[in-house]
């Protein structure tokens, strides 16, 4: 089986499993979507790029911080540093994502699903640190 079936195949059956939280997204721009629900917020969304050597996937986790910035980031940087197969990446404006990416070569259901697993954790573990050191202001002592 190709990666791209696998994938579908392995992102269908969380679909339609009655007691999975997990949602069908759709398409767009040659990716394709599933939701999950979490436990630190309501849903993330994560995106499926096949491509001819990887399928990467991602999920926006954050808008850039507007307060502490740096203290943000190094927690992402100390998170990184133990996260696999999965990371938090922030690109060009500073908005912060997990990524990821899986060889296709050997891929199995398992990399998918340690995948999204991994995906989940980082959410959950790093939601709440992230929005309590970079997004809420904090008072100044006197």
């Amino acid at each position: 089986m190709n990666p791209g079936e696998l994938l579908r195949q392995v992102t269908t059956e969380w679909v339609e499993d009655e007691e999975s939280d997990v949602v069908w997204c759709g398409e767009h721009e040659g990716r394709w979507g599933i939701r999950m629900a979490q436990q630190a917020r309501d849903f993330t969304t994560v995106w499926f790029d096949v491509g001819e050597i990887t399928i990467g996937f991602e999920a926006y986790l954050l808008p850039p911080p507007p307060h502490d910035a740096a203290a943000a980031l190094a927690f992402v940087l100390k998170r990184n540093w133990r996260s696999w197969p999965a990371y938090v990446a922030a690109d060009d404006r500073g908005e912060l994502y997990v990524k990821g990416r899986i060889p296709v070569a050997h891929i199995t259901a398992g990399d998918i699903e340690t995948a999204v697993g991994a995906i989940y954790e980082l959410v959950e573990t790093s939601f709440r640190p992230l929005l309590s050191l970079g997004y809420l202001p904090r008072e100044k002592s006197p």
